[in-house]
């Protein structure tokens, strides 16, 4: 069985996020931290071997003393993270270990997951090295200008909203890490694209979202106390 690592990247500034003054990943979401969240969806799966969480220096110390039993329990390992998302993936990458086959990056803010969205991409990316979740564009789409005014719309056909897990060869995503130079990708598939590598959209829900801003937040809280994308047991 091939072994996965999971990356958690929780470095971010939460700048559009208003709720509370802790960062988005480390607020409780029905009593438990919304990392905590994203995390106990791969702790049962036998085929991850590594949890990686990522955060920021000026986090560092504060979250490895409020979060310390769930660290040790969960055996989670923690890199610090740099100015960009690609730096603190990067610096989880020197963290992974020699046994792992493929690495899967999921967002620390994304705590609606389900066990057959994770079956599908991992299995992706066991057939095809690379292989994301994301959901088709249904809603018409309007490129704006720096006024605020519409530009032209865009033809929606083939386009799609990525999310996370964003799933990869190890080898395939340290090479592109190692030569990316000063490109600053928003996410990792776009970094594999740009070596050629061609990524598999395998289709996730509108469910799986990322709290961002404040109405997430109160969103994903509907959905948990609903009792929608729990881990499996």
């Amino acid at each position: 069985m091939p072994q996965f690592a999971v990356v958690l990247p929780a470095a971010g500034k939460s700048s559009r996020f208003k709720l509370q003054p802790r960062k988005k990943p480390f607020i409780e979401l029905q009593g438990r931290a919304v990392w905590l969240r994203a995390a106990d969806h791969f702790q049962n799966r036998p085929d991850v071997a590594q949890t990686i969480v990522v955060v920021s220096p000026d986090d560092l110390d504060w979250f490895q003393t409020e979060f310390a039993h769930d660290i040790k329990a969960m055996r989670i390992d923690v890199a610090v993270g740099g100015a960009e998302r690609a730096d603190s993936v990067g610096n989880a990458l020197a963290l992974v270990k020699p046994e792992i086959d493929l690495i899967a990056v999921h967002d620390a803010a994304r705590p609606i997951l389900a066990t057959a969205w994770i079956d599908r991409v991992f299995a992706a990316a066991i057939r095809d090295g690379a292989a994301i979740l994301a959901t088709p564009i249904t809603s018409t789409i309007k490129r704006a200008t720096a006024a605020g005014k519409v530009a032209e719309t865009v033809p929606r056909v083939g386009l799609w909203a990525a999310q996370t897990p964003q799933v990869f060869r190890k080898k395939l995503l340290i090479d592109a890490y190692a030569g990316r130079g000063k490109m600053e990708p928003t996410d990792e598939a776009q970094l594999i694209e740009s070596f050629g590598h061609p990524v598999t959209l395998v289709e996730g829900s509108p469910l799986n979202i990322k709290i961002t801003a404040d109405d997430d937040f109160h969103f994903a809280d509907i959905l948990v106390a609903r009792g929608l994308g729990q881990p499996s047991k």
